[in-house]
């Protein structure tokens, strides 16, 4: 069997994919080839005189994504063996209907512009797999540049989106060249121009990096407040859920006194930090919120943000949601939540709740219909069954009003355009709380520290992240990380963090670009039925 035979190009598509990504190889550069294997499976299959090669192209293109999801996003079976192949299997699914779309409504139109089609359909499924149920953003396609934050200074204005925009663009560009020269041959004058025009392709969006880096923007800038950022290392399977919830506490706050001093102003504690049963009717009672505010009188200027599993009883009558539960020995209802809980340095407290959820592991999809199957959905904060969700994203605001914080919880780190609400509502910082100690010392974490370097360029804000077991660190507005924590060992970090108010372009009109595409794709679809219904022949 030829090397050239589809199964192995399909193959080499999905390598492709797979060691361009983040802590899996690395090599970023790789995706600038990743599509062109399947698009030449897809020329071979459209310039064919039968039309039976268009069900086999499903075949190959599934298996390229199939190897791209597994080799990246296995390690989602530590935590849940049926979150992880929903993530593998579905994920590919979506992405081999995509490329087959993009073949079935090529097929109508002819000349290059024809491939105009495949940037517009993958970049409209992106946006929307975004914003259901089953949503699983990890591979989106402008992720792949996170740990080259060099490239990439740009998001200030595009987002992940632009960086999808850029990787078809070069694709596209190297597919037709070597379409021109399988034709012409490897001579000088054929390969000059599209050498160049690729070069200028790849470069000007790294050398627009390089002049942002460079002239260092001047942001407005408040105080530099210090901050204390704990990783308490605590075994969320043999402990967290299981030990002694007063125990754990203290050792946090042990850590935490390591590092405070007079100049702090916030310590953070990762997600589910707190473990005691606390209900949000009475949370001045629980030991856990008394013990807090007893610290904070050892530190009366403290403000600290820690994440918490809480739950809320609905009181008779009172309407309740679709992901609640009822007691098993009454007939009220109460829901739970991953919670992100404040103390100010006046001993208010604020609360904002999780609201994007990892499908199948933390909440089950589409609550409204799939209800009775929700005790499949294993949290991972602590609790069994959905979680409930905040429709709107909460500032905290800290007690002398310096620090207006963006609580983000774990997995909401990877969503862009959810992470502008939090500036657009008035943060000046986003802190990131997460537990990814359930993934082991897999790419996981890596990947997830990673793209919270994107939200920071994104955003131009400073973006700290407490990890229950790593990473922990601090990142500029620029992307980059200082004091990083290793895995799995616990300790505490200090720096002195930059406030900014400014809004920056993407904050301020978020993913146009998805919205633009969506938009193109349906154009497409609408012309594509129209010329299939009237039998039109498509012009030249």
């Amino acid at each position: 069997m030829s090397f050239k035979h589809p199964f192995f190009l399909s193959i080499l598509s999905g390598l492709l994919f797979a060691f361009s990504w983040p802590e899996t190889g690395g090599l970023t550069m790789l995706i600038f080839a990743a599509f062109v294997p399947l698009l030449v499976i897809e020329q071979r299959i459209a310039g064919a005189p039968s039309r039976n090669g268009s069900r086999h192209l499903f075949g190959y293109s599934y298996l390229a994504f199939f190897i791209f999801n597994l080799l990246t996003s296995w390690w989602v079976k530590n935590a849940s063996l049926g979150g992880g192949v929903m993530a593998v299997v579905f994920n590919a699914l979506f992405m081999a209907v995509v490329f087959q779309l993009f073949h079935l409504v090529k097929r109508k139109f002819k000349g290059r512009c024809a491939y105009l089609i495949l940037p517009s359909f993958w970049m409209a499924f992106e946006y929307l797999h975004l914003r259901w149920d089953l949503t699983w953003p990890w591979l989106t396609l402008g992720n792949v540049f996170a740990s080259n934050i060099w490239m990439i200074q740009w998001y200030e204005f595009t987002g992940v989106f632009g960086g999808a925009v850029w990787i078809f663009a070069l694709n596209f560009l190297f597919f037709f060249y070597l379409r021109k020269t399988a034709f012409t041959g490897f001579k000088f004058r054929t390969v000059f121009i599209p050498t160049f025009v690729f070069g200028c392709g790849l470069l000007i969006p790294i050398a627009i990096s390089f002049l942002i880096t460079a002239c260092k923007l001047d942001f407005n800038k408040g105080s530099s407040p210090e901050v204390v950022v704990v990783q308490p290392n605590i075994d969320p399977y043999n402990e967290k859920f299981s030990g002694s919830y007063k125990e754990q506490l203290q050792r946090m706050l042990d850590l935490a006194e390591t590092k405070i001093d007079s100049a702090t102003n916030c310590v953070v504690f990762p997600e589910t930090a707190l473990t005691e049963n606390l209900w949000e009717n009475n949370f001045e009672r629980t030991y856990s919120i008394q013990a807090l505010h007893l610290f904070q009188q050892l530190h009366p200027k403290l403000d600290m943000v820690i994440g918490a599993a809480t739950a809320y009883q609905y009181e008779a009558g009172e309407e309740h949601t679709a992901t609640s539960r009822k007691f098993t020995d009454s007939d009220d209802y109460y829901d739970d939540f991953n919670t992100a809980l404040f103390l100010s340095g006046k001993n208010l407290l604020q609360k904002y709740h999780k609201s994007k959820f990892v499908p199948g592991v933390e909440r089950m999809p589409f609550p409204v219909l799939l209800k009775p199957l929700e005790k499949l959905a294993i949290n991972m904060g602590g609790t069994n069954g959905s979680l409930c969700d905040q429709p709107y994203r909460s500032v905290f605001n800290s007690h002398n009003n310096a620090l207006k914080i963006g609580p983000v919880i774990c997995y909401e780190s990877v969503f862009g355009e959810f992470v502008n609400d939090y500036v657009k509502k008035g943060a000046n910082c986003l802190f990131i709380i997460t537990n990814d100690g359930w993934w082991g010392d897999t790419p996981g974490y890596r990947q997830h520290m990673d793209y919270a370097r994107l939200r920071a360029i994104e955003t131009r804000r400073s973006v700290l992240r407490s990890a229950n077991t790593g990473i922990s660190c601090f990142i500029d507005e620029y992307g980059n990380v200082s004091q990083a924590t290793p895995w799995w060992k616990p300790m505490a970090i200090r720096q002195k963090i930059q406030l900014h108010t400014d809004l920056t372009f993407y904050v301020r009109f978020g993913d146009y670009i998805g919205r633009l595409a969506v938009i193109i794709t349906f154009c497409f679809l609408a012309l594509a039925i129209f010329i299939r219904i009237r039998g039109l022949k498509p012009n030249k």
